[in-house]
């Protein structure tokens, strides 16, 4: 915990902090943005390989999950414009939305039904390679289909996996660790919804649960992994290759948008909207748009109100070094993937120069989103991913000064808002009805 006195010296210093504290939502405008990338501790060129390695393990990934037969093995979500969201949004809030309205329907990617399938499963194939290629089963001119046979499970059942999760990262890692035939233990916070560890136990995976909160799941999963030499720790915090493997969206939506026939450029903005909790997807995402598109894509982070560890990470500089606690605030929130308290300080320093802001969001606000997106648009998505939702909300609400200041407003008729949706197609049909039917006081 940080001691009081310097509290108040941030409060005194940050005034957006008393708003935070006391749960109100707020808009802040990141001040160390930069036009373009800056050179930092990851390479896009990692994001390149990493697009590649997963060229090599579609022919894998078609024969052991059949329904990414139709994408030929390659991850991946659609596209969609949701306008009939867009008027709801629009007549809901007593505001005017210019622009087009795109959902990244991440919600519904095969195998795992979340965001973190493009990490979370890109690290996993990343080892299992280099162990198959160190040992001499594998050259990288094969055949990957190969790793689906029964003499790759008995070679991969001599390894481990370990993470520490919230729910959608363990439920990556897990699923596609157990169907290669590692022994997988996913280290569970007391926010994950039982649903998602009562998946994992059925695909094999250990689970263990912790009545604290996602960093001490981490913590412990680090622990013990460092005493295991066959045991390969998944670090949500900290990780390269899970950053690389959220980077890879970047490019597949750019080939999406220009077959949608939808203009980036100075006077067609993008504006992207992506949930937040430790920072590793949305970090990856961003990382990849800022390499494509510099100062013609605008990207904000949304966060709970109680769990603005990114928010209160980069607008005081101290990145992992505060806490959601250190201002009073509980990290209780039911979009469980962004119940996190301590931000990473990896994807912090990155997102500096990056990223245009973060915003917060109300529980309550993601419940009534989640039931007007399933009426208006037929879509299912966790209340995690509503938090992006919010963010065209929020940004006409309160973002006059950025967009004036970035000469924005006269182009906005023009832009596209495109908030990236997280989580949804895995929630079991019991679940979806009580999100459906829930109430919050």
């Amino acid at each position: 915990m940080i001691e009081k006195q310097k509290i108040e010296k941030l409060r005194n210093q940050f005034y957006l902090l008393n708003d935070i504290s006391m749960l109100k939502p707020v808009l802040w405008i990141n001040p160390k943005k930069q036009l373009t990338l800056p050179k930092d501790d990851f390479s896009i060129h990692e994001a390149k390989e990493a697009e590649e390695r997963l060229k090599r393990f579609s022919s894998y990934i078609r024969a052991a999950f059949p329904e990414t037969e139709k994408s030929q093995g390659i991850i991946e979500s659609e596209i969609k414009e949701i306008s009939n969201m867009k008027r709801h949004l629009e007549e809901l809030e007593g505001i005017k939305i210019s622009g087009k309205f795109i959902l990244k329907c991440d919600h519904s990617l095969p195998i795992s039904g979340s965001i973190k399938a493009r990490g979370g499963i890109y690290e996993v194939l990343k080892y299992a390679e280099a162990l198959a290629i160190d040992n001499g089963y594998l050259s990288y001119d094969d055949n990957y289909e190969k790793l689906a046979s029964d003499t790759f499970k008995q070679f991969y059942s001599q390894y481990k996996i370990a993470v520490g999760s919230t729910g959608n990262l363990g439920l990556s890692i897990g699923i596609m660790g157990a169907k290669l035939g590692f022994q997988v233990t996913v280290h569970m916070s007391a926010d994950a919804k039982e649903w998602k560890k009562q998946l994992l136990r059925e695909k094999g995976v250990e689970v263990i649960e912790y009545s604290s909160d996602y960093s001490k799941a981490v913590e412990e999963g680090r622990k013990q992994a460092e005493l295991d030499e066959k045991c390969h720790f998944v670090d949500d915090e900290n990780s390269k290759d899970l950053f690389a493997g959220y980077a890879v969206a970047a490019a597949r939506l750019q080939k999406q948008l220009i077959d949608s026939k939808i203009l980036v450029d100075k006077d067609h903005p993008l504006f992207v909207y992506l949930p937040c909790g430790v920072g590793g997807g949305p970090g990856g995402v961003a990382y990849g748009l800022k390499a494509l598109y510099g100062e013609n894509v605008h990207i904000f982070f949304g966060e709970p109100i109680q769990s603005p560890c990114m928010l209160l990470g980069m607008m005081t500089g101290l990145h992992d070094g505060i806490s959601v606690a250190d201002i009073g605030l509980s990290n209780q929130t039911e979009a469980d993937g962004l119940a996190v308290g301590r931000a990473s300080k990896f994807v912090g320093k990155i997102m500096e120069p990056i990223i245009s802001g973060c915003y917060t969001v109300s529980d309550q606000f993601l419940f009534n989103s989640l039931k007007d997106i399933y009426k208006q648009e037929h879509i299912f998505m966790e209340p995690s991913a509503h938090a992006g939702v919010y963010g065209p909300i929020m940004l006409m609400k309160n973002g006059s000064h950025y967009l004036s200041e970035n000469d924005l407003t006269a182009k906005m008729e023009h832009a596209t808002h495109l908030i990236w949706s997280t989580g949804g197609d895995m929630v079991p049909p019991e679940q979806r009805i009580e999100y459906l039917q829930k109430t919050l006081k």
